[in-house]
């Protein structure tokens, strides 16, 4: 089968994107596939309609793979591809969107409150930082509505600190997310073809969020992480939960918190294309089910498939 790897792109993601879509690119080899790497750029039509590949592997993270536009390119181009449909991509990758979907679904997430850039240039809304705080608590967390691998993300413990965090997040997107922090365990679901893989439990050794997930060493994994029966069994129902409040197809990777007092679970986001890295929490997960990356990633094309026949 002729298979393009959509990689790279022009995002604050792309080394990420690269060391993906590298690692697809082999296992499709190995495979015995005919494997074309596409590095995304300003001339991906012309390549596409050049190469007319059965399939796309999007492993395009960031602004343009994670938030529907290329796979609504794909699909005007016809192209079958993997992961989900671009309205259930451009959910995702909004977390104010995507809080607020699965609030509707009855799906708890952190209490949180979202601010524009414009918002503080022609309203003010530096005034109504200190009742926020108020409102969720300290310590918060502070992103990007539209990021991806914890870029712009920040822990601050004061309400001094708001300010400075709320500047380096919105450095990153129009808009930031003020959330209330939970002390919890940091889990992981994958879900593949409406099941859900085994739970990772996530180990962060280094306290900047980006380093900590994609350098080697920097985080270690439980998995299948050490839970009792019945709270894992209720992260696996819920993250299946949002991933079908979310309108995922395929696969997509969902992150909870499991407080560390009360057990509560809360969903933190769903990812609509998780990474493929070394250290990323799909194939972790993947890999304890028994499944290996090669065996994955023929999974993922088939399911691409699959979809586009439904279609």
């Amino acid at each position: 089968m002729r298979v393009a790897v959509l990689m790279g792109g022009r995002s604050l993601e792309r080394q990420v994107s690269l060391q993906s879509g590298q690692r697809v690119d082999e296992a499709l080899r190995r495979l015995g596939h005919e494997v074309h790497a596409v590095d995304v750029d300003h001339s991906l039509v012309r390549t596409l309609d050049d190469l007319r590949p059965d399939v796309a592997f999007v492993a395009l993270h960031g602004e343009d793979g994670e938030d529907g536009t290329v796979q609504e390119l794909l699909e005007v181009l016809e192209i079958p591809y993997t992961g989900s449909a671009p309205a259930a991509c451009e959910r995702c990758w909004d977390k104010v969107v995507a809080k607020r979907a699965l609030a509707a679904a009855g799906i708890a997430t952190p209490d949180s409150v979202s601010v524009s850039s414009s918002a503080f240039k022609q309203l003010g809304a530096a005034d109504a930082l200190a009742r926020v705080g108020e409102r969720l608590g300290f310590p918060l967390v502070i992103k990007p509505s539209r990021q991806g691998s914890a870029l712009g993300l920040k822990i601050v413990q004061r309400p001094e600190e708001v300010p400075g965090a709320l500047v380096a997040a919105l450095s990153y997107d129009d808009r930031a997310l003020l959330e209330r922090y939970v002390d919890g365990h940091d889990l992981s679901v994958s879900i593949l073809a409406g099941e859900a893989l085994p739970i990772v439990e996530v180990h962060p050794r280094d306290h900047d969020p980006y380093s900590a997930r994609y350098t080697i060493g920097q985080t270690t994994f439980t998995c299948p992480a050490d839970l009792d029966p019945a709270v894992a069994s209720a992260t696996e129902a819920l993250a299946l939960r949002a991933f079908e409040a979310l309108g995922a197809r395929g696969f997509a990777r969902v992150d909870l918190l499991a407080d560390r007092t009360t057990n509560e679970l809360t969903v933190l986001e769903v990812d609509a294309v998780p990474g493929l890295t070394h250290t990323s929490y799909l194939p972790v997960a993947a890999e304890a089910a028994g499944i290996g990356l090669d065996q994955l990633v023929e999974r993922l094309l088939e399911l691409a498939l699959a979809d586009t026949a439904r279609a």
